[in-house]
């Protein structure tokens, strides 16, 4: 019995180790436009030199000398609504180490798609390496969008038999994900998912989106 709970802790603590290291050995990954990223925490090397004190990060100055532009990035922070930790029981929440991981698990073939539900504007202006865009309004309205939302379903696995019944047995894993902690588009983008059957053990959520993901200067593709 002790032996037992003893690899369980190795092989928690092995875990952990492993998750924590994708942020520094960064992940690989294929994008839908061709090219081949490799995802990691780009910080220049001079803000290494940047001390945490509450001047230099909230402020960008320290001891009066001012934090080099490469080392700041700004958001505005004011717009939508903050959306709590879990949006529906059974959805998984993932933070940055867990996306990374996804993608790392992405490139081995197994069935998971991870997926932008902004508008295709907002998703080739700048998204996350390896994510393909599922526009939440074709989830929304299926009957508006009716050839878009017949793509959709062939990009993540989900048939119909004759009967208009949908068939999930096929079905990827999704993480899905937006703007942010106030962006509303990934959430309804679920529960839409949900609302047809989808099997909510394979949809997961990253609530911090591009506005976390960007803050902690983690790889996006290039901007237009």
């Amino acid at each position: 019995m002790i032996r037992a709970i003893l690899l369980l802790v190795v092989a928690i603590m092995v875990d952990a180790a492993s998750l924590y290291s994708l942020q520094h050995n960064g992940v690989k990954s294929a994008h839908g436009d061709g090219k081949k990223y490799h995802i990691e925490r780009e910080v220049p090397r001079n803000c290494y030199d940047v001390p945490v004190t509450s001047e230099a990060i909230w402020e960008g100055d320290y001891a009066g000398t001012e934090v080099p532009d490469a080392c700041k990035a700004s958001f505005v922070q004011t717009v939508g609504v903050i959306y709590p930790l879990h949006i529906k029981e059974g959805v998984e929440t993932y933070a940055e180490l867990e996306v990374l991981r996804f993608i790392e698990q992405m490139q081995d073939g197994k069935k998971k798609l991870l997926v932008d539900s902004r508008g295709e504007q907002w998703y080739e202006y700048e998204t996350i390496p390896g994510a393909i865009n599922l526009w939440v309004e074709v989830i929304k309205e299926p009957e508006v969008f009716a050839e878009e939302y017949v793509e959709l379903l062939r990009l993540v696995g989900v048939t119909k038999d004759d009967a208009g019944e949908y068939d999930f047995t096929e079905a990827a894993t999704l993480l899905l994900f937006c703007n942010g902690p106030w962006c509303g588009q990934s959430p309804i983008a679920i529960l839409g998912l949900i609302k047809i059957g989808y099997p909510v053990e394979k949809l997961k959520w990253y609530r911090g989106g591009m506005h976390t993901w960007k803050s902690l200067s983690l790889t996006t593709t290039h901007t237009k």
